[in-house]
């Protein structure tokens, strides 16, 4: 599908990129030529990570960093920028999530989500369109949103729909506002890729993920291959005139409504809770 110097002499950073789809991403920019960078909280995951990335000849680098972190986040793309001499592209994909009724989120539980995934979002990506402006350099930026960003929502994972929800906002006003700086800003919005991180704290039981799949119209979960293959094509330069656009990736999941909408018919309201409480205990 791609030239193997695709993405030859960029320079991408993968946030949350040593494991789960991020590094699926990654291996599929070295592929095709680009230099790596990822960054994330657990140091021997990243230099897990780093070792597999480097099998595809590609210069790589990890860096500790908590998106959270609005210095730190600073600290590290002036880094990043030392060890690789330029930084092209950026990858939101850093985030998290769990299932919760609404009326019994704490207000701790709700920031940790919104402070990972928007306002990392945002961290990174401010420092890096300041970089790119500054240098009058182009660039692009990839975040990965889900399918209830828009439209439906979805019940029991609100922090994370409202952190994603502001995401997109993010993407399409600074699509149009950095447009003019030679800045493309897209946006993916995955349906179930199963990943283990993420599966264990969002499908409690075998008959939640048996009925999960039921709406699928695809009537499959996505490869991982599925989505490197859409992100490597957004990233690179058979994409210049694509900006502000998400690009939904679910197998027709969307059309059902809110992707989690489903689960009170799997079970009583007070068994759901029973259930969530059981996978934050195991969390």
């Amino acid at each position: 599908m791609f030239k193997e110097d695709t993405l030859k002499n960029e320079v991408i950073l993968i946030t949350g990129g040593g494991s789960g789809l991020g590094l699926s991403m990654a291996k599929k920019f070295a592929e095709l030529g680009a230099d790596i960078a990822i960054c994330g909280r657990t140091e021997k995951k990243l230099k897990d990570a780093t070792e597999v990335l480097k099998e595809h000849g590609a210069k790589v680098r990890y860096y500790a960093c908590d998106v959270r972190e609005y210095e730190a986040v600073g600290e590290m793309f002036e880094a990043i920028i030392k060890d690789f001499g330029k930084i092209t592209g950026l990858v939101n994909n850093a985030a998290g999530n769990f299932l919760s009724a609404s009326e019994d989120l704490s207000p701790g539980g709700f920031k940790a989500i919104v402070d990972i995934v928007l306002h990392g979002s945002f961290n990174c990506t401010h420092h890096f369109g300041n970089h790119l402006i500054k240098q009058k350099e182009k660039g692009n930026i990839l975040n990965i949103v889900t399918t209830y960003a828009e439209d439906a929502g979805s019940a029991f994972v609100l922090p994370s729909a409202c952190s994603k929800a502001g995401v997109l906002a993010m993407t399409r006003s600074l699509a149009y506002e950095w447009g003019t700086y030679g800045i493309r800003v897209n946006a993916i919005a995955p349906g179930p890729f199963p990943t283990e991180g993420a599966w264990t704290r969002l499908f409690p039981t075998k008959k939640f993920e048996k009925k999960y799949i039921e709406r699928i119209p695809a009537a499959r979960y996505g490869e991982r291959e599925e989505l490197a293959n859409l992100a490597a094509f957004l990233m690179s330069d058979m994409a210049p005139y694509i900006t502000g656009e998400t690009v939904t990736i679910d197998g027709g999941e969307k059309l059902s409504g809110g992707q989690f909408n489903f689960i009170d018919s799997v079970m009583s309201r007070g068994k759901l809770k029973m259930a969530f409480k059981m996978l934050k205990m195991k969390g």
